[in-house]
């Protein structure tokens, strides 16, 4: 146990000095003051536009605005199911009183991670872990690490551990940067603030029989905990990456493609079924919470935790069984 205590520590030790942790940091601080001003400019936008700053009065001019462009023929079929069904749950809230965007630095943490966590989030996951292991071999560190008397699964291990705590140290500085810095525009408060959840998509219509509220702060904690969750299976798939590939910018260039086309299918691969099976379709996790229209019809949060869980599972199982049986001192 001690031994790998030490050599979570020297992964982790090796990682700080990298200062990739760093760099996700300071892209933080440079977007999400950007995502904070555009935040705010929609608002004063809205109220210049509707002469009020009476939430209702907004949310009904943006159902009457959906309503209105659903009677277009030039609007494609599965845009439409989707407009249906945000009608149907802004017209919700507008009948229960909650506003659904209440201007504060909760509700702009808890959108951000909503909108990140599909691309944005898993490029910063990305940038710490697609050079864990093939860093190695660029470094020529890979041939001094092999020659300790230490099992090599012990090693994978260990970068593995500590894979995961930066991962978690990501979700956790994302929320942190997000509260902070919106904050200072939208306010602090919003914790107890009512969010309804529970939304189930039938088809076109929307079933609320299950719809039930939840303080803002225990819905942020369920929507980072799939965020969380999301990431560590980007995380696991980039280390898979690093072990097979030895060249650090071929991986970090697989992942980046791979999220990407994952957000090319999310829009464009409706009618393609069989593309729900891809992990990049199933890492916005987070619109199940929001009851959202699944990218693929069949998809659900169970269903996108378990496939997942898979990929991420047979990425370890690749990444142990090359770690330990490859010649990598060649």
């Amino acid at each position: 146990m001690g031994s790998m205590y030490m050599l979570v520590m020297n992964e982790v030790i090796k990682m700080l000095r990298k200062k990739r942790l760093l760099v996700v940091v300071l892209i933080l601080l440079v977007l999400v003051p950007i995502f904070t001003y555009a935040q705010l400019r929609v608002a004063v936008n809205n109220q210049k536009q509707l002469g009020t700053s009476d939430w209702k009065v907004a949310l009904r001019q943006q159902i009457n605005d959906t309503t209105n462009r659903l009677s277009s023929t030039r609007i494609p079929e599965e845009w439409k199911q989707w407009m249906r069904i945000r009608v149907e749950q802004q017209q919700y809230y507008l009948n229960n009183n909650i506003d659904p965007n209440s201007p504060n630095a909760v509700t702009f943490t808890r959108d951000f991670m909503n909108n990140a966590v599909s691309l944005f989030i898993p490029l910063l996951i990305v940038i710490v872990a697609a050079d864990i292991v093939s860093g190695e071999y660029t470094s020529g560190t890979i041939k001094v690490l092999l020659t300790r008397p230490v099992r090599r699964w012990k090693i994978l291990t260990s970068k593995l551990i500590a894979l995961v705590l930066f991962v978690s140290a990501i979700v956790v500085l994302t929320g942190g940067v997000a509260y902070g810095i919106s904050g200072l525009v939208f306010g602090y408060g919003g914790w107890t603030y009512p969010v309804l959840t529970g939304f189930q998509i039938r088809g076109a219509n929307v079933n609320t029989d299950y719809v039930h509220v939840l303080p803002q702060w225990l819905y942020i904690l369920m929507e980072y905990g799939l965020a969380w969750y999301a990431c560590l299976a980007v995380a696991c798939l980039s280390l898979m990456v690093s072990v097979l590939v030895r060249s650090t910018a071929a991986g970090m260039g697989i992942m980046v493609a791979a999220l990407i086309a994952g957000t090319i299918l999310t829009n464009m691969a409706s009618a393609w079924e069989s593309a729900k099976y891809f992990f990049m379709v199933n890492l916005q996790i987070t619109d199940y919470l929001s009851g959202m229209l699944p990218p693929i019809p069949g998809m659900s949060l169970s269903f996108s935790l378990a496939v997942l869980g898979v990929w991420s599972a047979v990425a370890l199982v690749i990444a142990y069984w090359a770690f330990t049986q490859r010649d990598v001192l060649n």
